[in-house]
């Protein structure tokens, strides 16, 4: 007995335990087939799901599934990523609460308790991955510090540093001061606050009353100036050449410089410089040879060199300064201000730019080999809008900082001699003290040399993971690597484009000699109705598995592709799956259907015969238009092929068609048609569909243990005839006019009616049975002129009137007639303004043009037609 009801959670744990028992998921090396590779972005191990991981790994598993229906060898692999800012602050947390710090822990002492937090949070967002359907390759999860990844991530240290790629040196860098360690650019969020513009100013050096004023959004920073810069094309100050300065409240005197950088227009024209604490300042301070004052230390705090506020937190200086600069005469005004502040994308404090001595990897010749794969489209970016962006980013590409001051992440292979700033770049200690000994002529005991105490930046691991997960940094020329690499697709969000997928290329090219995969798919980014990221931050995420409990894994996943097109964000709405859940249920009603019909050895009807002639084509054409949609990653679009196709042409159409009369069995030729017809629809649903497809296919007839739809073969696109079809859609409309009238005059559909057509070779003749079937037709009959006395409707040009049962209301039928006049009247005018545009008629393609010239004669004579009945009426 098929319930009434389908129910998700028990279909989903049933058929995903099946699949696993049943290793449909797992890959090898088949030379025989053709591999279909995609590696998973890795989650960080601090994280669970939400909803951009939703639609990203939905996509993944969209291609995944269709690729093994398609007969590939298809291979997903899984894995998390270390993410070591996010998962240190996650432990220094838990640490705190229970009252310990982490600067009274020895590295070792933190590392344990680091690795148990691993262990115990770090697979949590993978196994919520399966709840959603994920057909990851499990066997092959991998950890980007595991023991082959760690491995390779020092081997390509120690080889970019031996290509004399690596270097180190102090520059400016993005300082977090929460977590104490530097950024990258792309970690940096940009963020729109209203501010102050503080006006400051600062007396010249050998006067009483005369005053220089600069303006600046952070007073705190005059502690660390080095000079005041004007423009030497500014009048106003051409007087102050080679004149000095007094920084207010240290009493400092500083230079007061000239250089075309400086914006006349800007606050007054004249710009404090603090090198130590601006980038820009930074470069002007380098041009000039001025003083590097560095007044803060690592946790944001005022150090020694700023003399006043010593230990006091930036942002607390700020505030008490200000009073300090109006008592001493140096406040001139504050205005509101709107400015962009820099934030770390990880722990969500304000970045402070600030000099330090890191490790940098140049990029420059790293970048060349990936900017041409993208620009010849060896690469596709999909959506191509994004080229532009990627573009500019490698032409400008900076040298990238990969030194983290952190202790959970790849320590830095560096070791340094006792006592010195001598170090050699070694995989393990052993190595260091042979390469000690062989740079330096030392014999230096292991216990003597002292590893460099930073880690390496996160995705100094991640990007290698299309060549690491299947170990082709350890082992350059293994079965695995050689098979699956490079990979098909890679998903994944606009926002790491740069800082993850451009240097996952450069990876690609500078150890494989090969793009690491053929197609980037970017996904727009999630949002709620107010056009707002969904973040936890804002309260406007739903939890996903919350919503897969509600709406069950295959309603979320149509939900979330409804609206999904590739580079555009997704407003989501829960609707969305409530819509996906709605038609979980439209299938599962018309598999109880069919599944509750008694079959019979009987003549199959010609309406049956005619709708599976019409379906079966309709749904060659569908396979069609599928490849052509996948080919161009158009996910969203192909959802809604196949949906449409299902829920109104299979259930609404054709199982309507050849549905038996109450209690009537059917034939079984058209029974086993159907369903060959409906096993075909699920395959086509099941890689965005996977386990109601999987429960229903398992259903239809009897499989052997060992079966499932996901290794099933995709049915290919057949013959279909254009022609046909047009004339079916016609049919359709013609049913749907005899039904309106139906409605509009309360005729039961058990009352027959009849049926008067004025002679037309475009009354779609072949399809009469069926016309007659769904409209309850007694008879049809073919007439030269208007019907008095009947109900009337137009449709692609053939008018059809049905004999009135009881009296016609003249009016209504003549408000009907000129309301239908009025809207094709309005059709034909928008469809001349087309074809009265010389532009449109010799710069479209002839097919373009011929359509709209086949809609100037439709319209012109469905209005000919209109105008003649309405004439008759009176």
């Amino acid at each position: 007995m098929i319930p009434t009801n389908y129910d998700p959670r028990t279909s989903e744990e049933k058929w995903y335990q099946y699949w696993l028992e049943h290793r449909f998921f797992h890959s090898t090396v088949d030379k025989k087939r053709t591999p279909y590779c995609i590696v998973i972005p890795p989650p960080n191990v601090t994280g669970v799901l939400h909803m951009g991981h939703m639609l990203n790994n939905t996509i993944q598993d969209v291609l995944v599934r269709r690729a093994r229906l398609l007969g590939k060898n298809a291979c997903w692999v899984p894995g998390t990523d270390h993410a070591s800012i996010a998962t240190e602050a996650k432990v220094v947390a838990k640490l705190k609460s229970e009252g310990i710090e982490k600067r009274d822990l020895s590295r070792d002492e933190f590392l344990k308790h680091a690795w148990a937090w691993t262990e115990k949070h770090g697979g949590i967002i993978l196994e919520q991955l399966k709840r959603l359907g994920a057909s990851c390759d499990w066997d092959r999860t991998c950890f980007t510090m595991d023991e082959i990844r760690s491995a390779s991530v020092i081997k390509v240290f120690i080889d970019l540093y031996n290509k004399g790629l690596i270097y180190k040196g102090v520059r400016m860098v993005n300082w977090d001061p929460s977590a104490k360690t530097a950024v990258s650019d792309e970690e940096v969020v940009y963020k729109e606050e209203h501010s102050k513009l503080y006006y400051l100013r600062y007396r010249i050096d050998g006067t009483e009353d005369e005053y220089i004023t600069i303006a600046t959004t952070r007073p705190e920073t005059i502690l660390g100036d080095s000079a005041v810069c004007v423009n030497p094309n500014d009048e106003r100050f051409r007087h102050l050449a080679g004149k000095k300065c007094i920084v207010p409240l240290v009493n400092r005197v500083i230079p007061i410089i000239q250089d075309e950088y400086v914006d006349m227009e800007f606050g007054t024209g004249a710009l404090k410089i603090t090198p130590a604490h601006d980038i820009n300042d930074y470069e002007i301070g380098y041009k000039h040879h001025l003083e590097t004052i560095d007044i803060f230390n690592d946790d944001g705090t005022l150090n020694r060199n700023a003399q006043l506020f010593v230990g006091k937190d930036r942002f607390v200086v700020r505030q008490e300064i200000i009073p300090e600069l109006e008592k001493a005469g140096n406040l001139v005004k504050i205005e509101d201000y709107n400015n962009k502040v820099g934030y770390s994308e990880r722990t969500n404090v304000v970045i402070e730019p600030k000099l330090s001595m890191q490790w940098f990897l140049k990029m420059k010749e790293l970048a060349k080999p990936a900017l041409d794969a993208v620009m010849n489209d060896d690469i596709l970016l999909t959506p191509a809008k994004y080229k532009n962006t990627y573009r500019y980013w490698m032409e400008n590409v900076k040298d990238w900082c990969i030194s983290r001051q952190l202790w959970w992440g790849h320590q830095i292979p560096v070791y340094y001699l006792p006592d010195s700033n001598d170090y050699v770049v070694a995989e393990n200690i052993t190595e260091a003290v042979r390469l000690v000994k062989e740079k330096f002529d030392k014999d230096i005991p292991a216990e003597q040399l002292r590893q460099d105490e930073d880690c390496l930046d996160t995705w100094f691991s991640s990007w290698l993971w299309p060549i690491s997960v299947f170990n082709g940094i350890l082992e350059p020329d293994n079965e695995d690597i050689n098979y699956y690499y490079p990979t098909n697709d890679l998903v994944s969000g606009p926002d790491i484009l740069f800082f993850w997928m451009a240097r996952m290329i450069m990876a690609g090219y500078e150890y494989r000699h090969e793009k690491p995969f053929s197609n980037l798919y970017l996904t727009g980014i999630v949002r709620d109705k107010l056009h707002r990221k969904m973040s936890k931050s804002l309260g406007n995420s739903p939890d996903p598995i919350d919503l897969i409990n509600q709406y069950g894994a295959d309603g979320v996943r149509v939900g979330m592709l409804l609206c999904a097109p590739a580079g555009g964000d997704l407003l989501f709405d829960e609707s969305l799956p409530e819509q996906g859940r709605n038609f979980t249920t439209k299938i599962w009603n018309a598999f109880r259907l069919v599944s509750n019909w008694k079959v019979a050895d009987l003549e199959q009807p010609l309406h049956s015969k005619l709708a599976l002639e019409w379906f079966e084509q309709y749904l060659n054409k569908c396979k069609e238009t599928l490849n052509t949609q996948f080919e161009q990653y158009r996910i969203s679009e192909a959802l809604m092929t196949v949906y449409t196709g299902f829920r109104d042409e299979f259930s609404s159409w054709l199982l309507e068609i050849i549905k038996p009369g109450f209690e009537q069995p059917i034939d079984r030729t058209t029974y086993n048609k159907t369903i060959y017809l409906f096993e075909e629809m699920l395959q086509l649903l099941h890689p965005f569909m996977p386990f109601i497809t999987e429960e229903i296919w398992q259903n239809l007839r009897e499989r052997k243990d060992g079966e499932s739809i996901m290794v099933s073969v995709m049915p290919i696109p057949g013959k279909y005839d254009e022609n046909f079809l047009n004339t079916f859609e016609n049919m359709k409309e013609v049913i749907a006019g005899i039904r309106t009238i139906r409605k509009q005059n309360n005729i039961a559909f058990k009352d027959t009616i009849s049926l008067r057509v004025k002679s037309n070779d475009r009354y779609p003749l072949q399809f009469e049975n069926i016309i007659r079937k769904m409209g309850n037709i007694q008879d049809v009959e073919m007439v030269n002129d208007t019907v008095k006395g009947a109900w009337s409707f137009i449709c692609d040009t053939v008018e059809y009137f049905i004999p009135a049962v009881g009296e016609v209301n003249t009016e209504e039928v003549r408000a009907k007639l000129q309301a239908d006049l009025a809207y094709a009247q309005g059709f034909l005018a928008s469809v001349m303004k087309k074809l009265s545009n010389e532009k449109f008629v010799n710069g479209a393609p002839a097919q373009v043009v011929e359509n709209e010239r086949k809609k100037q004669a439709d319209a012109e004579a469905k209005i000919k037609a209109i105008e003649q009945q309405l004439a008759e009426l009176k």
